[in-house]
């Protein structure tokens, strides 16, 4: 890994810890288990300025480390198989929708399917299908977390001056 792209890649997943640590002072939603899902500001800019394979390195070792530090072990379950198809979720849509969304929309994409991976998660965990009345206000919690990061990553984007690692991202 080059030196650049190594130093961008921790000061990511620095930044995505800052932000998860941030989270744990903020009051909880009244929704079991939602969060604002600030961190994922770090994955929009992981997938915006890199390849799949280095924003998924940015995702894990994102989850694995902030579930030592801040959470447990259940959580590291919900958090990571959110994160994982929140990831995938986002990086589709780019592939897909190309210029025909914005970063926005993909944010919006991406908290949607974390919030719905996780309670699907919670549904096997917890071995119930009750929760699943969750699911309006995930889905409506998601567009709303999704606006604000999305808003987020395209300022941090837009004034950070960091150009885009790889220029054959779209081709792959």
């Amino acid at each position: 890994m080059r030196t650049k792209k190594l130093l961008y890649v921790s000061l990511l997943i620095a930044f995505s810890l800052i932000l998860s640590y941030i989270e744990t002072f903020i009051p909880a939603i009244p929704i079991p288990g939602a969060k604002l899902g600030l961190a994922s500001i770090a994955t929009l800019l992981a997938l915006y300025l890199f390849d799949f394979k280095t924003s998924f390195t940015v995702v894990a070792l994102r989850i694995i480390l902030s579930a030592f530090m801040f959470t447990n072990f259940t959580a590291l379950i919900y958090s990571l198989s959110g994160g994982i198809v929140s990831l995938i979720a986002m990086y589709l849509t780019i592939k897909l929708a190309k210029d025909k969304l914005s970063i926005i929309g993909v944010s919006i994409i991406g908290a949607v399917f974390h919030n719905l991976t996780q309670l699907a998660a919670a549904i096997f965990v917890l071995g119930t299908v009750s929760i699943v009345t969750l699911t309006p206000w995930l889905l409506f919690l998601g567009i709303i977390t999704g606006i604000f990061t999305g808003l987020t990553a395209k300022y941090i984007l837009k004034y950070s001056h960091i150009k885009k690692q790889s220029d054959n991202f779209y081709n792959k």
